[in-house]
């Protein structure tokens, strides 16, 4: 919250001074400001007297109507000038930053398309809502997901403070799980000339299977405007510091994101510390830009140059400054690609200083590409198949443009998770001294499998919504075939050997020799190659983890060298034109559906790439196929393809070798049937290794 301001204040501030703790809640108050609902009360100017006097005269006490109930629910109005320390404060509410793209305002901003005119965005937290419309913050970053603050945490009240100028009217509402809307309090707004300060209380009682709160704007003839709204609580919350921290190989994007960072100073006020292991050939130290993001974040700042562990060996290095060279009670990992919201860092520093218990709490993750998209509302690890899923019920890729909160029923649900992945995800101290640091896994699998750990402990992951950035969605990339498939492989497979029930072993079986059969059939050879490694590496053992951060990358880039279906071209207009004529892509392209349908056309495959192939497909591609249609059904009819990438960036050459097809069947037989026979050793090897795999001495070791 900002300084108090008198009622001649003339515009918004926006600004976000830090404050010092507020009384317990329920201390006297020096004067009443109480009034009947609807009523309105000037501010009250603190003249000469310091913070600590007006915090002291103007603690909030316990409402007495939040122990009544009416059906289920409780919500009370009052007016007048109060104060809050900032560490109060769960969730300011924010407008879209000058630099966010248009399609990032339905995030935040719910206002019909037939308005005359838009609201006007004042600064990030202040809004001027024109005459005669309506604006609903019914949205993902501005409602109040109240069912995971009533599930998780201590509060059983939340407190809406704002303060409003000009004429119109302000209501408050909530959701059921099913997503039908309840009104549960308003109030008329006439004060043309001078803020008004209004909170609005509303128990948490009715919220536990799900559902938000939110508030409307609605104005007739004349303007109004809102600054510095907040989700508060009148609990005096314990005081926690937290380190936030990310690993680097992309110099440009994580200066951007330390820059916005930095550009926020009420959650710079928590922050005890901002640590970034470069592990990049360019240094990030030579960024452009870097010297404006240590401005802004000041002695905070701490680099660490290392060599490239990949992202375990980078986030593992965050937990480890966090927690053994620091006295701060949270640690938060963020990936470096990321368009940030700092209120993030807030939000889930917030929650977890209220829960009941030590949480995990994780933030969404949101399309870069398409900005009002969000990619699910939460994530489970199905350990019965050793697979990450979509938790039960979650959203999945929802475009807030086209379905906003209010009218989308399948979010407003309580979902449980059990995973976060670490675009960003905070961490109690307590979890990690007591979960230990992640396995030495380079990337891929290693927060699955440490929420999965975590979980074994006793400490739960939440999946927070309105805490989220934005991130490079997975569809445009191609990480299940390139050199990231070794480490995929692999980790799963570890994961599966660490908490997998014993019967885990049938299901690998049979989705990994599918896996095989399609990329074989796809003809792509480099991919199966690495698989097979990574199936290899993990039937050796646990021993050689820790020096694999430092050789497995370089050994799976060489081993793909050898394949044709791993060199990419910027276009297939480098190759000679397809001989083929792309009305056969149309007809190839239906899949099959049925079980007997499947086994026909895999076994036409199957003899199709046992013969040897056209001399002619071996210089000239058959066909030039985009991403998106690559499937195995078509390919394994083919002899040669170019196929582009899954970013459209490049394109590559595939062609048919019934030799490589053949050698790498074999091979692939023979390491799924030794990982069966040998699953019981391999369980208890990797499980007997853990505690040292995930030390501090033996991460200490690594990093000197």
């Amino acid at each position: 919250m900002t300084d108090r301001t008198s009622p001649a204040e003339s515009e918004p501030t926006g600004s976000e001074p830090s404050e010092p703790s507020a009384p317990e809640a329920g201390a006297p108050e020096a004067e009443s400001t109480s009034a009947p609902a609807g009523a309105e009360v000037p501010g009250v100017d603190t003249g000469d007297r310091t913070e600590q006097q007006a915090d002291a005269e103007n603690a909030t006490p316990a409402s007495p109507e939040a122990a009544e109930s009416k059906l289920s629910d409780s919500a009370t109005v009052r007016t007048g000038h109060r104060r809050v320390a900032a560490g109060q404060t769960l969730q300011r509410v924010l407008l879209p930053r000058a630099e966010d793209p248009l399609d990032a305002r339905p995030l935040y901003l719910d206002e019909p398309e037939n308005l005359a005119q838009r609201a006007t965005v004042l600064s990030r937290r202040s809004v001027r809502i024109p005459g005669n419309s309506r604006v609903s913050f019914a949205s993902y970053f501005n409602a109040f997901p109240a069912s995971y603050w009533k599930r998780w945490t201590k509060i059983d009240e939340v407190v809406l403070r704002l303060k409003v100028r000009g004429s119109g009217r302000l209501d408050v509402y909530r959701s059921k799980p099913n997503g039908d809307i309840v009104h549960l309090e308003g109030t008329p707004v006439s004060s043309s000339k001078s803020w008004r300060w209004l909170e609005f209380r509303v128990s948490l009682k009715p919220f536990e299977d799900g559902g938000w709160i939110w508030f409307d704007l609605f104005t007739n003839d004349n303007e109004l405007d809102l600054d510095e709204a907040s989700w508060t609580t009148d609990l005096r919350l314990p005081r926690q510091r937290v380190v936030v921290g990310t690993t680097t190989m992309r110099p440009v994007d994580c200066v951007q994101t330390l820059q916005t960072l930095g550009e926020d100073a009420q959650v710079l006020d928590l922050v005890e510390r901002v640590v970034v292991a470069d592990q990049g050939g360019q240094k990030i130290r030579d960024t452009e830009g870097f010297d404006e993001a240590a401005r802004r974040i000041g002695d905070k700042l701490h680099v660490i140059e290392q060599p490239n562990l990949g992202g375990s060996g980078g986030f593992t290095r965050v937990m480890y400054e966090g927690v053994y060279n620091s006295d701060a009670e949270q640690v938060m990992l963020f990936d470096d690609d990321i368009a940030l919201e700092p209120d993030g860092v807030l939000r889930a520093n917030a929650f977890a200083r209220a829960a009941v218990q030590p949480v995990i709490v994780g933030g969404h993750m949101l399309n870069l590409q398409a900005r009002s998209r969000l990619h699910t509302m939460g994530e489970v690890v199905d350990l019965g198949s050793a697979m990450w899923r979509a938790a039960p019920g979650a959203a999945t890729d929802h475009d807030f443009a086209e379905y906003p909160l209010r009218e989308s029923s399948k979010l407003h649900k309580l979902i449980h998770s059990t995973y976060n992945g670490w675009w960003m995800c905070l961490f109690p101290r307590e979890v990690i001294e007591n979960t230990g640091l992640p396995l030495p896994l380079f990337l891929k699998w290693d927060d699955a499998e440490y929420h999965v750990r975590a979980g074994e402990r006793g400490y739960p992951t939440v999946s927070l919504p309105g805490a989220a950035v934005w991130h490079m969605p997975w569809s445009d990339k191609n990480d299940a075939t390139d050199w990231t498939a070794y480490f995929h492989t692999r980790n799963r497979l570890i994961l599966a050997a660490l908490h997998s029930p014993d019967d885990v072993k049938k299901n690998l079986l049979k989705q990994s020799f599918k896996l095989t059969l399609r990329h074989l059939f796809s003809m792509e050879y480099s991919t199966v190659a690495v698989q097979l490694k990574a199936v290899e590496d993990f039937l050796a053992g646990p021993e050689g983890l820790f020096e694999s951060l430092r050789t497995a990358l370089p050994e799976v880039r060489k081993l793909r060298e050898q394949y044709d279906d791993a060199q990419t071209f910027s276009s297939a207009g480098e190759l000679p034109s397809p001989t083929a004529d792309p009305v056969l892509v149309e007809q190839l392209l239906s899949p099959p559906v049925r079980t007997t349908r499947i086994a026909l056309r895999a076994s036409k495959a199957l003899l199709h790439n046992l013969k040897q192939p056209d001399s002619e497909a071996q210089r000239r591609p058959q066909l030039n196929i985009p991403s998106a249609s690559a499937r195995w059904f078509l390919l394994g009819s083919l002899d040669s393809a170019t196929v582009s990438t899954a970013d459209g960036s490049g394109t590559a050459f595939r062609r048919r070798d019934p030799e490589e097809f053949r050698r790498l069947g074999t091979r692939a037989i023979a390491d799924y049937r030794r990982l069966v026979s040998e699953w019981s050793r391999l369980r208890e090897a990797y499980r007997a290794a853990l505690p040292e795999l995930t030390s501090p001495e033996a991460w200490k070791q690594m990093y000197e």
